[in-house]
């Protein structure tokens, strides 16, 4: 009986751990280093038992094949349920733009900033019964008045796009101070799947009428690959976006945030005293970056930079398509980002570890606050 109490102890300690962001972190990383580390065993196998192990990865190709094709008929099921989406995503955007005044019907729904609210306004109310001033509960009936008639001026959702990008952190860091009076001109955000020939999507961005540029559509397009590469089947591991592509901005004159001018004063060389403006362009950060991806030529393969640089647009584009535009009002009011509260916990959680060895044990040399003097007299005390 004692032995199956200490086993039931170990179970829920162990359930404790896994728990831990912190304690999952570190062994996700000693699992991680572990891998990759081939022991020679399967060079010492007999021919008969290699052969057998070619069989198995026959197998494990034809799996992957299949694998393949369910992807296939996922992507054909996301552009059959895009169109029921689509009604919902327009009702939205006619929300945000003020093109419809949503009904008590569609805005039944609980809100604990309501509830509070209510809850202050009684307070508010039983304390003005008490000290109630004719004078001031008139001043307090104009000026109700007036804000709620400045409300009512007020047109959908303001910068809602906008508030959307600055609230997740991969999105905020694009963008610069001069993109922001051009993205509250943002309306709303498309995503148009394309089924074949080549298989992927295109994200929409849709603006209204503005000073910057005449485009009212700025598109990306990410190409996909469903099947596997030929000359690495085994990577496999699902749709991956190979490709993309922008569009061109139609700004108006000098109005283009994502290029500085340079003006440069010369002197002639043939003429004395008389002087050339030399006028350069170089590139400044942005967002709208974003619509300039680096190209890469069919068959050649990008330089480190590049590929970096295409490796976080993938990633970018894909995160939109996901997460940005079927949730949007949770990424609005910040909802959709409670999960980033466990990577802090992790953080902390790794500093308190420092003073422990690799082994989890207590490691005198790296606490800079051990004192051996203090454990010496704590032990002298103990045997006195």
């Amino acid at each position: 009986m004692e032995d199956e109490g200490q086993g039931d102890t170990a179970a829920a300690v162990a359930s404790q751990l896994m728990r831990n962001p912190g304690v999952l972190a570190a062994l996700q990383d000693k699992l991680g280093n572990m891998v990759g580390g081939p022991s020679g065993y399967i060079e010492s196998l007999p021919k008969i038992v290699k052969r057998r192990i070619k069989a198995l990865k026959k197998l494990q190709f034809k799996t992957i094949e299949v694998e393949a094709k369910f992807y296939e008929e996922v992507h054909e099921l996301e552009c059959k349920y895009a169109a029921q989406y689509a009604p919902l995503f327009e009702r939205r955007k006619e929300v945000l733009t003020g093109g419809v005044e949503p009904t008590d019907s569609d805005c039944d729904w609980p809100s604990d900033e309501e509830e509070e609210d209510e809850l202050a306004d009684d307070l508010q109310t039983k304390a003005k019964i008490q000290e109630i001033d004719e004078t001031k509960e008139k001043q307090d009936k104009e000026e109700a008045e007036k804000e709620s008639k400045e409300d009512e001026n007020v047109t959908g959702i303001p910068e809602f796009w906008l508030t959307v990008f600055k609230n997740v952190e991969m999105l905020s860091e694009m963008i610069q101070e001069q993109d922001e009076p051009i993205l509250k001109h943002l309306q709303d955000i498309k995503v148009k799947f394309q089924q074949a020939d080549p298989v992927g999507f295109t994200i929409e961005f849709i603006f209204s009428p503005n000073e910057y540029f005449t485009n009212t559509i700025l598109t990306k397009e990410y190409i996909m690959r469903c099947q596997p590469d030929e000359s690495d089947p085994f990577s496999y591991e699902g749709p991956e976006i190979i490709k993309c592509k922008g569009c061109k901005i139609d700004w108006n004159k000098g109005k283009n945030v994502t290029v500085k001018v340079i003006k440069k004063a010369q002197s002639h060389r043939g003429n004395r005293g008389t002087k050339r403006v030399l006028t350069k362009t170089i590139q400044k950060d942005s967002f709208f970056n974003f619509f300039n991806p680096p190209e890469v030529p069919d068959g050649e393969i990008p330089d480190e930079d590049t590929e970096q640089l295409l490796g976080a647009d993938f990633e970018i584009g894909h995160f939109i398509r996901e997460r940005i535009v079927p949730r949007a009002v949770l990424y609005f009011t910040g909802e959709a980002l409670d999960d980033d509260d466990y990577d802090d916990e992790g953080e902390e959680e790794g500093e308190e570890e420092d003073d422990e060895d690799e082994d989890g044990e207590y490691d005198e040399d790296a606490d800079g606050d051990y004192d051996p003097k203090k454990d010496q007299q704590a032990a002298d005390c103990k045997q006195q």
